[in-house]
């Protein structure tokens, strides 16, 4: 093999740059927004100490927050909002309601609003009833500031609903805390191998007491795996939770952790129902599945159709914002393929037979008021996310579908590929590009394709260096948002793609196409590929001769660069930096025109032929009579002044236009702006939106006009009229 893949550090900015790629926009992931929000609401209240007024303090409200900061109003203003104040919780003099009396200090309102009340002790009483205080913990000590998900650290205990029973719940203890994503271990239970990972935001999730709190049971973890764990523990069960939270209570964990968690809404569902839903066991595809239990008015059981004798029920529980659960027909309406159940004969699966069948019905739509939402994310965009077969890893992923609310994910760099891998949007298990990276988390990535030094056919990067001059042909606008490199890889791949980039970003692209055609000699190793190129509505192709072998591949680049006109390092093996080699923009920009070598013609596609042979012989022209045009003196504008003819001649001279700078120095808005001092000045749009400054200005000659700007004979006359001018006081002027 010439080249093989090797694991290399993975750049999510290089990567999206070099491949073009776009990032799932953050907004999408509505989990990880809620996780970076401070731990503070609009509404709490708070003790402040008071500006302007010594060792007094009062009562103030947060009344929105950024960060760590808090935007506080003093109570007492209403709604006036003239008082407001920006304080910084780590360092702002800032307390829980309470303190002052615990403390001897004075609490006392602000001098400005002091005479508004005669009883202010009846007025705080009112004021704060039935509020919400500031935590201590978050105004002072250890989790002084700190976000949401911050509070929650390694030993924390929360109380985790059983996956089987949903009236049932268990205490679990935080092994890890990764931006919010917890591992966590069930207490009493000392084997990695059963630790799960949970976003906080689960609704499985909640603070430790809450079952006993709302009569719920609290009882060891049941299923399948852990009928091993209990028989005969019960007892070791309860003195390890009893001791678990014996200690958790001296350090509670913050309710405000649990300030984000959504309410459950109520659900339609009744037994027999079906429906459609995405595999719980292997989310690779959907599957026909029925109610076949209703726990009360916010949980409900699902089971995976399984019409076979021996099957093995498949169930899990479900509310009425359960992800990945849909109604009859979804795959049908969004042309996704539907699981056929296990033991049902027809080979068709169809949902009125089967219906028939079973002897049942569909649940209906009122049952999935969001089945549609996308949240933004769209096909080929890429994100982070879990890999279903072992949570604790996560994925370079790639969207390939996107169908209502459902994603399919192609997981990268996994050693054994998976098929691609269906989430629901509001799925905790997916985030954004970069996540993993801000939370020091490892990242399966890609692996890299490096071309071996001694490969025949192999070639390493080539690179685009935007600073080089770009030429007539190609729009330098277009150039810069073109990856810095491309390759590794197989010589023909690697220039067939880059062709094709230089191709798309030419001001015609079907001109450019005819130009790459006579790139060729008779000596090079080469394979046939063909280019396309879209122009205006049309397609355009043409076969060219590309070498595939590593040692022509610099003098290849070298060839075409000549032919497009542009600087010889605009692409190639050499990276340019700061200062390119060729000196391409300190030189005249005739250098690199051949124009002036061949007469301009329009070359037969597939013809090998060389400059200056490529054209029909010139037809003679018609005479035409000069045409004196009387101009009138424009005013300077950046640098440039016209000067008048004598007025006693019978025919005036044209304007001859007197330079204060060297037009190779203007700028894209010096060049607008001088066309808009012309008779021209309709065109200025045009280049501003070609980014042509004052070096591509003079290289601008009668076909490049036409063919570049699409312009009809007349109007590309009476422009380059102007672009003539400004070479002439170029010459005249500078080119000493």
């Amino acid at each position: 093999m010439d080249c093989v893949e090797e694991e290399v550090d993975f750049n999510w900015e290089e990567y999206l740059e070099e491949t073009g790629a776009t990032a799932a926009p953050h907004t999408s992931f509505r989990h990880v927004e809620l996780s970076l929000q401070s731990s503070f609401q609009p509404g709490m209240k708070l003790e402040v100490a008071n500006k302007g007024s010594l060792d007094t303090y009062w009562v103030a409200t947060i009344i929105t927050t950024c960060g760590q900061l808090l935007l506080l109003r003093y109570c007492g203003y209403g709604d006036d909002r003239k008082a407001d104040f920006w304080c910084d919780v780590m360092t702002a003099e800032l307390h829980p309601v309470g303190w002052c009396a615990q403390n001897n200090k004075t609490l006392q309102p602000p001098e400005a609003i002091k005479e508004k009340n005669s009883d202010w002790t009846e007025f705080l009483i009112k004021e704060l009833t039935g509020s919400r205080t500031a935590p201590a913990n978050l105004l002072e000590g250890p989790l002084r500031g700190k976000n949401t998900v911050d509070l929650i650290v390694v030993g924390c205990i929360l109380e985790v609903r059983d996956a089987f029973e949903p009236n049932v719940y268990w205490a679990a203890r935080v092994q890890s805390n990764i931006g919010g994503r917890l591992c966590l271990s069930y207490v009493g239970l000392n084997d990695p191998a059963y630790d799960m990972w949970m976003f906080y935001l689960d609704t499985r999730l909640r603070p430790l007491g809450w079952a006993k709190e709302n009569y719920l049971s609290i009882k060891p973890p049941t299923g399948e795996s852990m009928k091993l764990y209990l028989i005969g523990l019960n007892s070791e069960w309860t003195e390890a939770l009893d001791e678990a939270t014996a200690k958790a209570l001296k350090s509670p964990l913050p309710l405000e952790v649990f300030k984000d968690h959504a309410d459950l809404h109520t659900h339609s569902y009744r037994p027999g129902m079906k429906l459609e839903m995405v595999s719980p066991k292997e989310p690779f595809h959907i599957c026909p599945v029925s109610v076949t239990k209703v726990y009360n008015e916010y949980y409900f059981q699902i089971t995976v159709d399984d019409l076979t004798a021996e099957a093995t029920p498949t169930c899990v529980v479900c509310h009425a914002d359960s992800p990945g659960i849909l109604p009859v027909q979804w795959c049908l309406k969004n042309g996704v393929g539907l699981e056929r159940p296990q033991g049902f004969e027809s080979q068709d699966f169809d949902w009125a037979d089967y219906l028939k069948h079973t002897g049942t019905e569909a649940a209906p739509d009122v049952c999935f008021p969001n089945a549609s939402q996308s949240r933004g994310f769209c096909k080929d965009m890429w994100l982070e996310a879990v890999n279903p077969l072992q949570p604790s890893e996560l994925c370079v992923a790639r969207i390939t579908q996107v169908k209502g609310r459902l994603l399919w994910l192609r997981l990268e760099g996994l050693t054994k590929p998976l098929p691609d891998c269906i989430v629901d949007v509001e799925s905790m298990n997916i985030f954004p590009v970069g996540w993993c990276e801000a939370n020091g988390y490892p990242l399966t990535h890609l692996q890299k394709t490096v071309c071996l030094v001694n490969g025949k056919y192999c070639c390493s990067q080539l690179f685009i260096n935007h600073r080089c001059f770009s030429g007539p042909y190609l729009n330098k606008g277009r150039i810069a948002e073109l990856p810095k490199a491309v390759g590794p890889g197989k010589c023909a791949v690697v220039l067939k793609e880059i062709l094709t980039m230089l191709i798309n970003s030419a001001y015609k692209p079907g001109r450019v196409l005819r130009e790459l055609q006579m790139v060729e000699d008779p000596q090079w190793n080469c394979q046939e590929e063909t280019l396309k190129a879209k122009y205006k509505g049309k397609s355009y192709r043409s076969n060219m001769r590309i070498v595939r072998t590593a040692d022509q591949v610099s003098e290849f680049c070298r060839r075409v660069c000549e032919r497009l006109q542009c600087c010889l390092n605009l692409f190639g093996p050499t990276i340019v930096s700061d200062k390119c080699p060729e000196n391409c923009f300190s030189q005249t920009k005739t250098k690199y025109t051949y124009y002036k070598k061949r007469k301009v013609g329009r070359p037969s596609l597939g013809e090998n032929a060389q400059d200056g042979d490529m054209t029909k012989p010139a037809r003679r022209r018609k005479k035409r009579k000069a045409i004196f045009v009387q101009k009138k003196r424009r005013t300077s504008i950046v640098g440039y002044q016209a000067t008048e003819s004598p007025q006693n001649e019978s025919f005036e001279e044209e304007d001859r236009l007197v330079l204060e700078r060297n037009p190779l120095e203007w700028s894209v808005s010096d060049v607008v702006d001088f066309i808009t001092s012309t008779d021209c000045a309709s065109l200025a749009k045009i280049f501003q939106e070609q980014d042509i400054d004052g070096q591509a200005l003079l290289l601008l000659t009668l076909p490049t006009v036409q063919e570049c700007m699409d312009l009809k004979l007349g109007p590309a006359i009476k422009l380059c009229h102007q672009i003539e001018r400004v070479k002439v006081a170029f010459y005249s002027q500078f080119a000493n």
